[in-house]
């Protein structure tokens, strides 16, 4: 075992180029993954070594300068604190304060995002000038005027129009497609991505998807085996990237899509100058259109042409001293970890509970109901049939009676519940969160990070006259997403993360959630549309309520 691992390393250190040392992969760990045009296209001659390794040298330095500025989570007392006597020097301004000045940095730190300065957590620095492989996609490109109509960029083509034959790799690399019925098979694509996919700014936690999560996120109803897509080194088939693509109906505005949900490009860190990004794209893209889709949706932290939104994610803590522990978060000056502690924690029992409980089969038709009407409220969402209804809140659902320890039962990675009229038996709302663990790297008391996701949700008193308008809308949320929370804490998850999409933003402060460094665009392949309401209102939409779509 221990030879066969020393050839793959063999292998792989032969296959990377020498211009990219191991050391700069570990510190820009996603740069191929979300930004595959800096590989432009096949046979453009690689860079020198020297002003390879001087361009890489700048960038560091100036991911760390930002970080000193920015702090790990939020922008730091002293910063704001600076600003406010500097202003104070100069006359000061009427009805400033501390939370003015933090509220216009944090303002800064997003345009710089926005002008292809930063990604997430001031990662992956790119000027947009540079954006070489998407200038030849079918994408909204930077500088374009907002579009007034919606539409497909480039029209479909019958089968055999589309290239039949597979894109070509580098002559030690093969293509393969990864049939995760198999145990094997979806052990290697969790190796891989457990190993290799995006990690946070400071290289200290990486998201870890275990074979139970990929089964779920990657076989929906009327899934195609060749939209998973692996590339393996031809001489000891070691699966060295990945990409994949599932089905789902997109609706846009008033426009109803087929589309792919393309998601997890990840290639292993000591191949990141191989070229292989845009080739898995461009592979990935041939078998949608072999199967006549020709959109897709797709996410990424980094600004690439042209986000149709952004969204801000958005993190309330459960475990406190562990947070701090692994340095998640930190205990703000005015507080103690005692009071922290207290502040943060959670009623033992749940706002909702008496009608509350977990979501069975015999409610799929009542969910997938109430599901449809309550998203037609935001403007780009996906459409599902009862199937997708059951499998995306059921299936997930584990095996086996709940542990007493962690109210988990074997391999679960979604948890769904429902709130019953006791006198009609209509189920009036539901809530669903899903399981999503990070690796925390080199920290000896803790391995993992539990993580919760807010996933979709839905109540009819959003169907009320005014209820929006009178607070009622927002009063029931927070008290549904307030009962996931329990509900997580329960189930001992450390965090329970959510986006600044759907009906979110109005109870996130309220139930004590804080704002992330995390942002992630939102991306329309062939397609062209205006762009929607995300991290903030856009076009009289109020913030969160363009994107009804929650990428796993």
């Amino acid at each position: 075992m221990a030879s066969e691992q020393a050839e793959t390393e063999e292998i792989i250190n032969a296959a990377q180029d020498s211009e990219h040392p191991p050391e700069d992969s570990e510190s820009e760990a996603s740069d191929d993954e979300a930004q595959p045009d800096e590989q432009a296209t096949e046979g453009e001659p690689l860079a020198s070594t020297s002003s390879k390794k001087k361009k890489k040298k700048k960038k560091s330095k100036a991911v760390r300068a930002l970080n000193a500025l920015r702090g790990k989570a939020e922008i730091p007392q002293e910063v704001v604190d600076q600003v406010l006597d500097k202003v104070k020097l100069h006359g000061g301004v009427e009805g400033l304060d501390a939370e003015n000045v933090r509220t216009a940095l944090e303002q800064m730190k997003i345009m710089e995002v926005m002008k292809g300065k930063t990604g997430i957590g001031g990662k992956n620095k790119k000027d947009m000038g540079e954006h070489k492989f998407w200038a030849t996609q079918p994408v909204q490109q930077m500088g374009e005027k907002p579009s007034t109509s919606d539409g497909c960029i480039e029209p479909s083509v019958s089968r055999e129009q589309v290239r039949q034959d597979a894109y070509p790799l580098p002559k030690e690399f093969e293509w393969c497609v990864m049939d995760l019925d198999e145990s094997k098979q979806i052990k290697e694509v969790y190796d891989l991505l457990s190993l290799n996919y995006v990690e946070d700014d400071d290289a200290s936690f990486r998201f870890q998807y275990s074979a139970e999560f990929l089964n779920w996120a990657l076989r929906p109803p009327g899934y195609h085996k060749e939209w998973h897509i692996g590339v393996r080194v031809s001489s000891n088939k070691k699966l060295v990237a990945f990409i994949s693509g599932v089905p789902l109906s997109l609706c846009i505005r008033e426009n109803t899509v087929q589309a792919s949900e393309i998601n997890y490009l990840c290639i292993h860190k000591k191949l990141r100058s191989k070229r292989l990004a845009p080739v898995l794209i461009k592979e990935v893209t041939r078998q949608c259109h072999l199967k006549g889709v020709f959109q897709a949706i797709y996410t990424a932290g980094v600004v690439l042409p042209t986000p149709v939104t952004m969204c801000r994610y958005y993190h309330r803590s459960l475990n406190i001293p562990k947070l701090v522990s692994v340095g998640f978060t930190h205990v703000p000056r005015s507080m103690t970890l005692a009071r922290m502690i207290r502040h943060y924690k959670l009623p033992s029992s749940l706002y909702l509970g008496k009608n509350m409980r977990e979501m069975e089969v015999q409610d799929v038709a009542q969910v997938s109901a109430l599901y449809t009407r309550y998203m037609q409220r935001f403007t780009v969402k996906p459409t599902m049939t009862e199937d997708e209804i059951r499998h995306q809140f059921l299936s997930g659902k584990g095996t086996g009676e709940k542990r007493k320890e962690d109210q988990r039962r074997e391999g679960q990675v979604v948890w769904t519940y429902v709130i019953e009229n006791p006198t009609t038996h209509d189920i009036t709302d539901f809530f669903s969160f899903y399981s999503l663990p990070s690796t925390i790297i080199n920290q000896p008391k803790y391995g993992v990070l539990e993580a919760a996701y807010l996933f979709y949700y839905a109540t009819d008193v959003a169907f009320d006259e005014r209820a929006e308008e009178e607070g009622r809308l927002k009063k029931r949320l927070q008290d549904l997403i307030g009962d996931a929370l329990i509900l997580a804490d329960q189930c001992k998850f450390d965090v329970f993360n959510a986006l600044t999409l759907m009906d979110n933003v109005p109870f996130l402060q309220d139930l004590k959630f804080g704002a992330g460094d995390g942002l992630l665009n939102f991306y329309l392949y062939n397609w062209r549309t205006a762009p929607v309401a995300g991290m903030e209102a856009l076009d009289g939409v109020a913030a969160g309520k363009g994107v009804g779509v929650v990428m796993l």
